[in-house]
């Protein structure tokens, strides 16, 4: 354990070009999370947090408030890691292939870090989702976006995004909640294979004209994930068409 340092929570910045406050902040809140990783969220208290961090415990409430504040820069700090770690977008790829190694992705960071991925994915308020949680959000919606416009999609976008949280999120909680001995590998994998078969087809572009609904709401997927490309109308011009191909993909 380190022995308790003198307070160094000032803004003055020192020769890197970083305030004292902020490293500080930063040192905490990496102490935070290798003890949540280790201990879960019991093991989080200001005591705990600032022995390790060898500070002290008003410290932690100056800078955070409290130990929800604590919890709430750990959950930042999750996200900023799990989204450094994602894969690249590919605009030449597969886009269910790219999809693919974003749900990998997804699988590993939950199993690999139990107590952070519950911190962030099944402890959160109801209705209220992180600030922090966005940027992974926008790196989906573009995967989902290229699949649209692929013509490849079946389903509206908002729908596949959500569907894709769901069954992610959902699938490392099952497999968590099994002792790591008994977890079935395939339980991943064949979840993926049936949301793919769910929200995409399996021709590169199913046909508008064979008289299904289902070609009618890839094709128009497929023509709203283009509608920025589309410079020879007007704003509003695609606005409006913006609305109908929402209705017929809803």
């Amino acid at each position: 354990m380190q022995e308790p340092q003198p307070d160094d929570t000032t803004d003055a910045p020192t020769s890197d070009g970083v305030s004292g406050r902020d490293r500080m902040r930063a040192q905490i809140v990496e102490v935070a999370a290798g003890l949540l990783a280790a201990g879960g969220r019991d093991a989080v208290s200001t005591r705990a947090v600032a022995a390790a961090a060898g500070t002290q415990a008003p410290t932690i409430y100056r800078l955070f408030g409290d130990k929800d504040g604590l919890l709430a820069a750990v959950l930042e700090y999750g996200f900023s890691t799990y989204v450094a770690d994602k894969p690249p977008l590919d605009p030449t790829a597969d886009p269910v292939t790219d999809l693919r190694a974003g749900w990998d992705l997804h699988i590993g960071f939950g199993l690999a870090n139990p107590a952070l991925f519950l911190l962030m994915y099944a402890d959160t308020q109801p209705g209220r989702r992180p600030a922090a949680a966005e940027a992974g959000l926008a790196i989906l919606r573009t995967r989902i976006r290229n699949i649209a416009a692929a013509g490849r999609l079946r389903v509206d976008e908002d729908l596949a995004v959500e569907l894709v949280q769901a069954a992610g999120s959902g699938a490392v909680l099952a497999l968590l909640a099994v002792p790591q001995a008994d977890r079935d590998p395939r339980l991943a994998d064949t979840m993926f294979d049936a949301l793919i078969t769910t929200i995409t087809t399996d021709a590169v572009r199913e046909s508008a004209d064979d008289g299904s609904a289902g070609g009618a709401v890839t094709a128009a997927n497929a023509l709203r994930a283009r509608l920025p490309e589309l410079e020879m109308l007007t704003d509003g011009e695609r606005h409006v068409l913006g609305e109908w191909l929402a209705r017929i993909t809803h």
